[in-house]
């Protein structure tokens, strides 16, 4: 449907607008802060321990490694989050679900930081999983609780009239409950994908890597050029997933429900 009233101006709302140019200016002004950080850092003049870091291969690594966690936080989320989300929907799991609201809540609530040390004292692992596992917990709640709104705010009179032609109740919750639910679904997956990459730069000190290596590098030699690259990669990849996700919600998301 067309933007454009029958003045020959266009209706297309002013949030909209401002959606449409941060989807273009965000990932721009990232590559440019980035860039210039990364100009300035290779070209001064670098004691010897920050040679050590400020190079191609370990920022590469520390990003990848950042990277991988957070791929692996959102799997684990969107694996357990979503189908949870959903089944907590159903009727017969409804008396349960605050228990299971809660204890994401708990997740949420706690300092990120004490997640991980717990986990890792508990379990003593270290490395990816050590790091992943408690970060997932931490990032949790926003999908699993826009999966459970996103469903209950179907319409019912469409959930009936599904029923009506005979589909299943799996039918209907995967046909008509979770697209309509996927805009908030989506929303949700956006919040915690951030909450992955910022949370991502405490892995370091269960071994997981990351970008949160420079930073501690920087701050405990008293290196700021290496604390700055450190963060500021680390500000720009968590910018750059938000934007990724300002995208899927732009593009995934019903297009019977665009304005």
């Amino acid at each position: 449907m067309s933007n454009v009233d029958v003045t020959g101006f266009s209706t297309e709302s002013g949030s909209r607008k401002a959606d449409r140019v941060r989807l273009l200016a965000q990932p721009l002004t990232v590559v440019v802060v980035v860039g210039a950080v990364l100009v300035w850092a290779f070209t001064r003049t670098n004691d010897e321990i920050e040679s050590q870091s400020i190079q191609t291969g370990v920022l590469l690594t520390k990003t990848w490694e950042h990277l991988l966690i957070t791929v692996v936080v959102t799997a684990i989320v969107v694996g357990v989050a979503v189908p949870l989300g959903a089944m907590l929907t159903r009727r017969w799991a409804k008396p349960v679900a605050p228990v299971f609201i809660g204890i994401a809540n708990i997740g949420q609530a706690a300092p990120a930081l004490g997640v991980l040390v717990l986990f890792f004292l508990w379990t003593g692992w270290e490395g990816l999983w050590a790091a992943a596992l408690p970060i997932a917990f931490y990032s949790l709640l926003p999908v699993l609780r826009n999966t459970i709104v996103g469903i209950q705010a179907v319409d019912p009179a469409l959930v009936d009239a599904a029923k009506g032609i005979g589909m299943s109740p799996r039918a209907v919750l995967m046909r008509i409950e979770m697209p309509l639910a996927l805009p908030l679904i989506l929303a949700g997956m956006r919040t915690s994908l951030v909450l992955a990459v910022g949370t991502a730069t405490l892995a370091f000190f269960v071994n997981g890597g990351g970008l949160g290596e420079l930073v501690d590098t920087g701050y405990k030699l008293n290196r700021p050029s290496v604390l700055v690259v450190g963060a500021v990669l680390a500000v720009g990849l968590a910018l750059l997933v938000d934007w990724l996700g300002a995208l899927a919600e732009e593009y995934l998301g019903p297009k019977g429900l665009s304005s």
